[in-house]
């Protein structure tokens, strides 16, 4: 499998380079994504739309602690280009190890926790009335395999480190296949409902990590750790900390967004409008898989450059990046403000037995969600900015101004938004949030970024 060495980082001409390092990763990320959204139209279709509902509720809890190993992943995965790019192979193996240790501690701990309090945070969630038992059953199945997610993403940041963008494609692919295999087997054919959408998921988990596993223990990985490496260090956690709570920081201001957004939804519409917020959040996770893409093939290139103090290359790539993650934000913007209700089609079954209270949801949905979608994704085109903005700050190693940055939209603009807005102009004022935070946290981000870039890459 072909791959770009981690000293190609700093040779090949950047356009080529971004394309070869964010087109493995978009292309990860649209198949990841693809398994949310079609399992989302399995879990809709053959149990019902409740279920959709009682799934978007366990997202934010699966989500955040697979987000410890995603952030321990990335804090890391940064120290290690800069390392490689300046030739510190040691300090590169040491963070690897303390990568791998750090991330078993915390996510089983947290696994505990969650299962210990399963009834207070699934209500907390917004899983409540009809939602609350199938959120139950999802959430405790999944949460066994969030381990193994926490070490796939965690792995995967590190892969793409090396510069082996491909690899980290696979590591993505491989459960999202297995999990729609076994959705279609555990819940379709065996017919076992939410018990089998939750079985399928945990198994793509245990997919992945067995592929990322093999990964690194062969002769494709360049980092090959003994138990030395393993042994916590303290420098190297503090480093891996401040910039991996950039994302850790992200994810939990997400999974607050969607605790806010699930329990002001419900009080103001019931089960049917967190359904219609379901559908949008799997298409947010999925529209903007190319956007994401070229996130994580700059960041790379911009922090191996930056460690080699090859600033020219730092700035093209900046650009370079700006200008693709633009163009396709674009088209998705295109696409889901043209074919709204014809996207949410998709997740919605047709049965001829289906009861009155699936068939009231349906045409609740239907009727609501060309407008949301259209609010909620107005200012996709301008976002590109925004996320090559704050991830070049946590690429070159800078905590601060990368956990700003991070969490301007969600966290400094949105959630206050969303707090004050449906007070006055109900559900259209939810959506409306979504435009208004983008704008807001894109000009932040602009200046930022534009200030950096003028005082340090010359």
């Amino acid at each position: 499998m072909a791959n770009v060495s981690s000293e190609a980082l700093g040779t090949e001409p950047i356009g080529k380079l971004l394309v070869k390092q964010a087109v493995p990763a978009s292309i990860g990320i649209l198949v990841m994504s693809l398994n949310i959204l079609v399992d989302t139209i399995f879990v809709g279709n053959w149990i019902g739309p409740i279920a959709i509902a009682a799934i978007n509720v366990v997202l934010p809890v699966s989500f955040f602690i697979a987000a410890l190993g995603m952030a321990i992943g990335i804090g890391g995965a940064s120290i290690i280009s800069r390392a490689l790019g300046s030739n510190q192979k040691e300090k590169a193996l040491l963070t690897f190890g303390n990568q791998i240790s750090l991330t078993l501690l915390v996510t089983i701990s947290m696994v505990i926790l969650g299962l210990l309090y399963v009834d207070t945070l699934i209500p907390a969630f917004g899983g409540k009335g009809a939602i609350f038992d199938l959120a139950k059953i999802y959430y405790v199945i999944v949460l066994y395999g969030v381990p193994f997610l926490a070490l796939c993403m965690m792995g995967n940041a590190v892969i793409r480190a090396e510069g082996k963008p491909k690899y980290a494609m696979t590591a993505m692919i491989i459960p999202s296949i297995g999990n729609l295999v076994l959705d279609y087997l555990f819940i379709y054919v065996l017919d076992w409902g939410m018990h089998g959408a939750a079985w399928a998921t945990t198994a793509g988990y245990l997919l992945c990590f067995g592929y990322v596993f093999y990964f690194f223990l062969s002769p494709n990985s360049e980092l090959k750790i003994n138990f030395q490496h393993f042994k916590l260090n303290g420098s190297v956690l503090k480093e891996i900390g401040s910039l991996g709570f950039v994302t850790l920081a992200r994810q939990a201001v997400t999974s607050i967004t969607y605790l806010l957004m699930n329990n002001i939804l419900f009080n103001l519409g019931g089960e049917p409008l967190v359904a219609v917020y379901a559908i949008i959040g799997r298409m947010l996770m999925f529209a903007l898989f190319p956007v994401f893409g070229v996130t994580q093939g700059f960041l790379p290139i911009a922090g191996f450059n930056y460690g080699a103090e090859k600033y020219d290359r730092v700035k093209k790539t900046i650009i370079t990046a700006i200008k693709y993650a633009a163009l396709v934000a674009t088209l998705v913007f295109v696409i889901l403000t043209v074919f709204p209700k014809e996207i949410a089609q998709l997740f919605l079954s047709d049965r001829p037995d289906l009861d009155e209270q699936a068939l009231a949801i349906n045409a609740y949905v239907l009727e609501h969600i060309p407008l949301a979608m259209r609010l909620v994704f107005l200012a996709t085109p301008i976002i590109a900015l925004q996320l090559i903005g704050a991830a070049y700050f946590q690429a070159i190693g800078k905590a601060v101004p990368a956990l700003i940055l991070t969490l301007t939209r969600q966290g400094i603009f949105f959630i206050p938004l969303i707090l004050m807005l449906p007070s006055i102009y109900g559900e259209l004022g939810v959506w409306m949030s979504f435009s208004i935070a983008d704008v807001l946290a894109t000009i932040v981000t602009g200046i930022y970024l534009y200030k950096e870039v003028k005082r340090t890459l010359h």
